[in-house]
Formats: C-alpha cells, structure tokens, sequence
C-alpha cells in the first residue's frame, strides 16, 4: 500500500482495478431460480409459472446432488453419505409430487433457469411483464447448495424475439452481501475453469 497526501494509506491502482474486473465477469449458466417483484407476498413466489410437474420437481431436488457429485467427483461418490443424500431427495420428491397430484398448483419450487450472472447482477427470461425500476427479491441457489437471497433493480425489459412469448430482464443486485458476492465470483470463475478444461480435453482428441 503507498501512504495518500493525507497520512492514510491507499490500495494500490491495480488491485482494485483487479475487483472490478472480477465483479463484472460474467457467465451464461443453468441455475435454480425464483423470483418475485417486492412488493408481493411471499407465496407470489413463481405464482405466473407453469405449475410445477413431476419432471420440474425431479430436476429441482437432484440438481444440487448432481451437482455435488460432478464437483467433489469420487470423494462423493465414494462416501457413506451418498446414500443417506440419494434417499432424502428420493423422500422430498415423493412428498412433493404427491402434493402436486393431491392438490394442483399448491407446490412452488425453483425452476431450472437460463441465466447470465455476475457478481453485478442477473439476466433472465420470463413470461411475465414487468417495468424497468421494479424490484425483484431473487433466490439462486448456487451449485452445490449455496443459497444466494438478494433484492435486484430491473435496469431493461427486453421482448423476446418474434414467435416467443415473454420477456428477457436485465437486473441490478441492490443488497448483495459480500460474502454472497464472493460466492458468484468464485462460481464463475469455477465455471469458467471446468468449461475451459473441457475445450482443451476435446482439443486433445482431435
């Protein structure tokens, strides 16, 4: 650190250049979402979804195991405490798929989502109308089982192109925490390294 004209002592230039480079990377990811605008009631959450169905279902309880798995590779697989994982996820989808048979509608779950993330903020695709300057309280759950619960400022509602029905946002986090913005960067930047020993494993094959 070099001493400012006042006695204190500043960050070198480039080490927060270096932040602000990490806090914009950004990548296109498949994560599970909801959302709902501020103003709303909890139990809004997801409400202009297609009702959840038993594939939605399926796909929300086992992501975060799967994704466990691909990342801790044989350390989990090999461990006493796969089976106890695979048999709550078995329960927890039972449950919720009779609740879903029983009572239509009664269930929201996160979805499956199509996003571009950063530490900055999020983009997605929904079926619903919303207006620049809304707020969203989001939750993402980060791979394996990270809990990202943040309120976003739509900064562009953008149509979906001709023949698709609904809307892509462009959202602002507002009050992302530090620790929860560590998370996303390490994501990305976990993403980003898998993603690039995949390209130079298949380059090697050619």
């Amino acid at each position: 650190m070099t001493p400012s004209p006042d006695g204190l002592f500043q960050r070198p230039h480039h080490d927060i250049k270096n932040e602000e480079r990490r806090e914009w990377l950004r990548i296109d990811d498949r994560l599970l979402l909801e959302y709902r605008r501020a103003d709303e009631p909890v139990e809004a959450m997801n409400r202009y979804l297609p009702p959840a169905t038993e594939d939605t279902i399926a796909t929300a309880v086992s992501k975060p195991t799967v994704d466990l798995l691909v990342r801790a590779g044989e350390t989990f697989a090999g461990s006493p405490l796969l089976p106890w994982v695979t048999k709550i996820d078995w329960m927890l989808e039972t449950i919720l798929k009779s609740l879903v048979k029983s009572h239509p509608g009664s269930v929201t779950i996160a979805r499956l989502t199509d996003v571009d993330i950063s530490a900055g903020g999020l983009g997605f695709d929904t079926p619903r109308e919303f207006q620049a300057d809304d707020l969203l309280v989001l939750k993402v759950i980060l791979p394996p089982f990270s809990m990202i619960e943040t309120t976003a400022k739509i900064i562009r509602v953008t149509p979906l192109e001709q023949g698709s029905a609904g809307f892509h946002l462009a959202t602002q986090f507002v009050d992302l925490g530090g620790d929860e913005q560590e998370l996303i960067i390490r994501h990305i930047l976990q993403v980003q390294a898998e993603r690039l020993r995949t390209r130079k494993a298949a380059h090697s094959l050619l």
